[in-house]
């Protein structure tokens, strides 16, 4: 399964309900009583490492996919409809590592390939004013397997009312299956290599520590340009990998998008 056809068919699932669902038109807030459901859909592509610990780059399409607001009349609701008030969030997340296939790359000769790996988990996030908190689990499955996650900050501003920047501390983490599938060497595959690399058997926690920043730019209404760019640093288990000792420690990734804002009267 390519990462396009993943990126199609997540986009084609959740936008079956918003295909009939009215816009958000300009800046003024629906009423509540009108709103079940606030969802944001789009699509983009950035430059990330080519695998993990990879010191050379590649492109890769990504999913936008953001719930805003959800109400059930008489059970619960979260998050605001209007987005500039902020507030606590739940929405999907998503990740995805391409294939490592270790005859590529000088570097990794002798060591297992790892194929495509996915990920699918939830966001959580509070927002206020001039701050946020989020932090996001998913679970991975295909090449590697296991869990992952990150947590993070950021300081908000908004110079117009149609522009947004956020920048801030983030750290990621993973379970150690997930982390001996990419940063483990088995005896095996430390004969397979010659003996370039030792044996290495990576345990869970922390694996980077690092920088992110987004800005978001409504052009025109309900309709965002999204841009994004990191800075992650290998630490812990990850860090000594030989793996990350023959790549690069530092990753940085880019990307850009555009995503527009539906609104569902569901009830």
């Amino acid at each position: 399964m390519s990462r396009t056809t993943f990126v199609l068919c997540t986009l084609a699932v959740l936008g079956t309900g918003a295909a009939a669902a009215a816009d958000l038109e300009g800046n003024a807030a629906p009423k509540a009583g009108d709103t079940d459901v606030v969802i944001e859909l789009g699509a983009g592509g950035g430059v990330v490492p080519q695998y993990e610990g990879s010191k050379d780059y590649r492109f890769s399409p990504f999913p936008i996919v953001n719930l805003d607001y959800l109400s059930v009349p008489g059970l619960f609701s979260f998050g605001s409809i209007d987005p500039q008030r902020g507030g606590f969030s739940i929405g999907p997340s998503f990740g995805y590592v391409g294939k490592r296939d270790s005859g590529d790359y000088d570097e990794l000769e002798g060591l297992r390939d790892v194929d495509t790996t996915y990920q699918a988990g939830v966001r959580l996030g509070y927002e206020w004013n001039y701050a946020e908190i989020y932090g996001a689990a998913r679970y991975a499955f295909g090449g590697a397997e296991g869990i992952v996650g990150d947590l993070g900050a950021s300081l908000v501003a908004r110079p117009l009312q149609t522009l947004q920047v956020k920048a801030g501390p983030v750290a990621t983490f993973a379970s150690g299956e997930y982390m001996n599938d990419y940063f483990g060497v088995s005896p095996a595959e430390s004969i397979g290599s010659g003996g370039r690399f030792d044996d290495y058997d990576p345990k869970s926690g922390f694996k980077t520590v690092g920088a992110a920043a987004s800005a978001r730019y409504e052009f025109r209404p309900a309709w965002f340009v999204n841009a994004d760019a990191s800075w992650n640093r290998f630490v812990g288990d990850a860090k000594d990998s030989p793996i990350v000792k023959a790549g690069d420690e530092n990753q940085y990734t880019f990307g850009l998008g555009i995503s527009k804002r539906f609104q569902l009267d569901l009830f």
